[in-house]
């Protein structure tokens, strides 16, 4: 270096070398928009982020921004030799042409900001269904992934100046390339680094929600867990408790220990009576972990099936985690379990607390006379040593019948009357994305069942849509964090769909190989089948198909980073 540099001015020797240094940190900051974006949508997950950089062969990213700035050196380098040309002897840098480097640096430095700016605009080019969101973790986030790359670039300059290379152009553009090629890895890193201050500011707020959870005695606390139906049961308690209690209830999806720990601090106030939790899951101890948060007096225990077995790995697993809310019941609490004659059946037989089981005639609660139609459903239902009466909801399918069930239970146990649960069923409202029907201008039914689906749900879902007169037609990219099953279980998804209905359109031309051979299996016209890139496209196809009558049912919407490239 000091051959190169020989006692030059100090300023415009810091600003060539500064220059590209924050320009190139500034553009990576903004090119590595999509690679945050999906350690997000993965909840911060080291394990699931690198499983979605595989999946959206993020290595082809990384390459392409490399090479974007290996060509933004040649244009600087071009640039710089277009006014030099053989003007000066070799490319040492003197007190008399340094600003001439400077000039030519500055080219550089703004090539590599465009180059990250409009690389973010290229990655955001598709609609994101779940938008990223510039949360305060974000923003900590960020500020360490910039620190971070600061100093890697002020490391690998040093490294390569010891080599004697040279100081420009050389050098950033090595440096970015390098760096673009291990931007995923960088991303992780910074996630690495934030982890201990984001472990210290849940635990702090972990602790201020659960003592202001703890500080009304009297407050009923009641978790729900499950594979599925967990969120559909919450809203459908919340709806029947409200006619005497004040109630509050997690909203949508919030199943996690940050998200119900947010509603809590948030939202609850003294005159709640009864607060209801969503417990969601994808590893051992997570349930464990909201039971420590909620400390729940009643437990509900929807189900227990094939759901996140690319986490959990068995069922045996997903049985014990979704057990821990048992477990975590006081020797007083009461456990409420769904009666499938299988594995939530099996946990009930063996729990020594306190306990319902529903869904079993005889037991604590279950229908008879049951009628269900496009209009909702007609049923008589019976609580133990109450007289049964009738009921109607508007709520679309036999399974959401189970989770009615659960919360008559439950509502009986907290002191409801018959009058009362009567209402309270009677007002429930679909959930959103759940099953939800829409009626359109053009006299076509819509079935939004958008929200994740599972072996489970989907057979109910098909069995819903098959109940409906008209031409039916179905759009779904299929099922995903199945595992080593997960091909199974669509192909036998598109078994089951052969018989339900009339059109199939699939998203994602690979995922869905497996439903189109269970589709194709059972004789279904290859004609009726449509595979579409992406929902955008598909929902092209679907408009230019249907006429008045038809129903259409979209059946799960992958999140952003299970969508195929």
């Amino acid at each position: 270096m000091s051959s190169m540099i020989p006692h030059v001015n100090a300023f415009p020797l810091i600003l060539l070398v500064a220059l590209p240094i924050l320009a190139d940190a500034v553009s990576l900051l903004l090119a590595a928009r999509r690679l945050v974006h999906y350690y997000q949508l993965e909840s911060y997950q080291f394990q699931g982020y690198f499983k979605t950089l595989r999946r959206q062969d993020a290595l082809t990213y990384c390459v392409y921004l490399a090479a974007l700035y290996f060509a933004d050196c040649l244009v600087a380098f071009f640039v710089f030799y277009s006014i030099c040309g053989t003007k000066l002897e070799g490319y040492y840098i003197t007190n008399d042409n340094i600003w001439l480097y400077v000039a030519v640096s500055i080219v550089y430095a703004v090539l590599s900001v465009l180059i990250g700016y409009f690389y973010r605009k290229h990655s955001m080019k598709q609609a994101e269904k779940k938008k990223f969101a510039i949360t305060a973790r974000m923003k900590r986030f960020y500020v360490i992934f910039a620190l971070v790359l600061l100093l890697l670039h002020i490391l690998v300059w040093l490294a390569l100046l010891q080599t004697k290379i040279g100081i420009f152009l050389v050098i950033p553009g090595t440096c970015a390339i390098l760096l673009a090629l291990l931007l995923p890895l960088i991303v992780a890193l910074a996630g690495l680094l934030a982890l201990p201050i984001e472990r210290l500011i849940f635990h702090l707020y972990f602790r201020d929600a659960e003592k202001k959870l703890l500080e009304n005695p009297r407050l009923i606390r009641i978790g729900i867990t499950g594979s599925y139906g967990k969120t559909s049961t919450k809203f459908i308690l919340a709806e029947i408790l409200s006619q005497k209690y004040n109630v509050l209830a997690t909203p949508a999806s919030f199943n996690t220990p940050m998200g119900v720990t947010r509603i809590i601090r948030e939202r609850l106030t003294p005159s709640h009576q009864i607060f209801i939790g969503e417990m969601g899951a994808r590893h051992v101890g997570e349930i464990k972990e909201l039971s420590r948060l909620v400390h729940p007096t009643i437990g509900i225990l929807t189900a227990v099936g094939p759901q996140h077995l690319d986490t959990f790995k068995t069922i045996e697993r997903i049985e014990k985690t979704k057990y821990e809310l048992i477990d975590a019941l006081p020797q007083d609490g009461l456990g409420v379990f769904l009666h499938d004659d299988a594995i939530v059946t099996k946990l009930y037989e063996k729990t020594q607390k306190p306990k319902m089981l529903v869904g079993l005639e005889g037991a604590d609660a279950w229908a008879t006379d049951v009628s269900v139609s496009p209009q909702g459903s007609h049923f008589t239902l019976h609580l133990k040593d109450w007289e049964p009466f009738a009921c109607t909801t508007v709520l679309l399918g036999e399974h959401n019948i189970s989770n009615i069930l659960m919360a008559a239970a439950v509502a009986k146990h907290l002191g409801l009357n018959r009058e009362q649960i009567r209402r309270g069923i009677l007002q429930c409202k679909p959930v959103e994305h759940r099953l939800q029907l829409l009626k359109t201008p053009g006299g076509v039914t819509v079935i939004d069942d958008a929200f994740n689906t599972n072996p489970s749900s989907s057979k109910r879902a098909l069995k819903v849509l098959s109940s409906f007169p008209g031409r039916r037609v179905i759009v779904t990219p299929g099922m995903v964090e199945l595992g080593a099953e997960e091909e199974k279980y669509n192909q036998e998804f598109g078994q089951a769909m052969a018989s339900a209905v009339d059109v199939a359109v699939l998203v994602g031309k690979r995922h869905t190989e497996p439903i189109q051979k269970g589709l194709k299996e059972q004789g279904f016209p290859a004609e009726n089948i449509h595979v579409a890139a992406n929902l955008d496209e598909a929902i092209q196809i679907v408009n230019s198909i249907i006429k008045p009558g038809d129903v259409v049912m979209y059946e799960n919407d992958l999140p952003d980073h299970y969508n195929e490239a």
